[in-house]
């Protein structure tokens, strides 16, 4: 979802328009991107060594770990060539111990999150980008007072710009019970906190439970979520209301991992300068409670360059037999463009899964920009059909997986703060592959010669819609 799935906001709302018309005259001379990822070469580095619930594991612990998420997987040499260099670039651990439940659609991801709310002992934490004052944000608005209630400290980030139809008495009742809310990056400059720059925007969204169970992905708080996407009922309410289902993708995790992810919002929170928080126990002691392998990467602006973008390209170029991408929202930029062709060129099969539809007309324009481009180069390009795609996912090789709110296009790797999860191993991955192959056998394959023969006016959507690339 860019800044709302409501009409006004389906380029990305007034303010930033205006504010990109602003900056357009001066930025007219940019054509591309800035090489903002380091240096991407292979070569050899330290042995790989993963973090356990109580610390760093051994070189020959973590090797074996390694060696058993390499054995069943398909002909891939990722391991060796990718993650020790995702490591440099990163920095956060690979943290092993974890469990990992893939979470498609609204009603499964919610179900989940509710049950954790209502568990909680000590203290909630979330932050979200979009969080709408409807029926399921009234519900969980209330979920969340009633654990305040029960002496449960709730902190909410909530992002200025996709909260900013949300009517301001929705967030005073819950400051009213106790829970602390932070505006991220206030639109209203007199509200600002730190340096105003209304194009930083918080797109995470994560929700903690007590420092053990954590679920991020691409689903915002809002009813249009409602409704699954696979389902036979989903599609007949489409049919009936007019409006399609959304299909999204989130994870719940548990274990080590939980503890990066408390780093991440703590660090967000504390460089908004939010109040203090209540002595919580935001970082209790973590056992192993399964076998997942996870690397927890947050994306910021003001940082050199978009972790998250860096280990995506990463992946890209060590991929050996697969690489297989479903997102919302992609804008390529050259870099990603020259990382997807590569690897169609040396063989490797390069499927995207894309919407036919969006909440963004200009994003969903200029991506099919780039159809003829990837087309040529041996890329296969899929829309899915019959629901508003938001999914933001990716596999490389069958073993390398990751899940998060991150779009491929200039404003997540350039303006947003983003989160991500990569998961490691065959086991995730085949779920992850399943999930993909459900998606496709949902889509519709664009051919090259079909997408010659598209219509002028297509055409000239494409190149008005590029010319925005940058603010999308």
């Amino acid at each position: 979802m860019r800044l709302s799935s409501r009409p006004w906001r389906a380029c990305h709302g007034l303010a930033l328009r205006l504010f990109g018309l602003l900056c357009l005259a001066v930025l007219a001379g940019c054509a591309s991107l800035p090489v903002i990822v380091p240096d991407l070469a292979r070569r050899p580095g330290p042995p790989v060594q993963l973090e356990g619930a109580r610390g760093p594991l051994s070189a020959a612990q973590s090797k074996a770990i390694l060696e058993r998420l390499r054995s069943g997987g398909q002909d891939t040499d990722i391991f060796a060539r990718h993650l020790a260099l995702e490591e440099s670039i990163v920095g956060s651990p690979l943290t092993t111990g974890n469990q990992v439940q893939l979470l498609q659609d609204g009603p499964a991801t919610y179900r989940a999150m509710f049950e954790a709310i209502s568990a909680a002992q000590d203290h909630i934490n979330m932050e979200t980008y979009i969080l709408d004052d409807d029926e399921v944000g009234q519900s969980l608005a209330q979920a969340l007072i009633d654990k305040q209630r029960q002496g449960v400290q709730v902190n909410l980030i909530r992002d200025s710009a996709g909260t900013f139809s949300t009517p301001a008495a929705f967030f005073q009742r819950l400051m009213d019970n106790g829970i602390k809310v932070l505006e991220f990056n206030p639109v209203n400059p007199l509200a600002a906190r730190k340096d105003w720059a209304l194009n930083q925007r918080d797109h995470r969204k994560l929700l903690i439970v007590d420092g053990r169970t954590a679920f991020l992905g691409g689903i915002n708080i809002s009813s249009v979520y409602s409704g699954g996407s696979f389902s036979q009922g989903a599609r007949d309410r489409a049919r009936r209301v007019g409006t399609p289902a959304w299909r999204d993708t989130d994870l719940k995790l548990q274990g080590p991992v939980v503890a990066e992810l408390q780093k991440l919002f703590l660090a967000t929170w504390a460089s908004q300068k939010g109040d203090p928080l209540a002595a919580k126990n935001y970082f209790p002691q973590l056992e192993g409670v399964g076998r997942q392998v996870v690397r927890a990467i947050g994306s910021s602006p003001e940082e050199p360059y978009s972790l998250i973008y860096a280990t995506l390209l990463s992946a890209i170029g060590s991929a050996e037999t697969s690489v297989y991408l479903t997102n919302a929202y992609f804008v390529p930029d050259p870099q990603l463009l020259a990382a997807l062709e590569a690897a169609a060129g040396r063989g490797v099969d390069v499927k995207l899964i894309l919407p036919s539809r969006t909440d963004s007309w200009l994003v969903f324009h200029a991506g099919r920009g780039y159809y003829e481009q990837l087309l040529r180069a041996g890329v296969k390009i899929y829309e899915r059909h019959g629901v508003i795609l938001h999914a933001k996912t990716a596999l490389v090789d069958g073993v390398w997986a990751t899940v998060g709110s991150t779009n491929l296009d200039w404003r997540s790797f350039l303006h947003n703060h983003e989160l991500n999860a990569v998961v490691l191993g065959t086991e995730f991955g085949s779920q992850v592959q399943a999930m993909f192959d459900k998606d496709l056998a949902a889509s519709d394959a664009i051919t090259l010669a079909q997408w010659e023969r598209r219509p002028l006016h297509l055409r000239l959507k494409e190149l008005f819609a590029r010319a925005w690339a940058y603010w999308l």
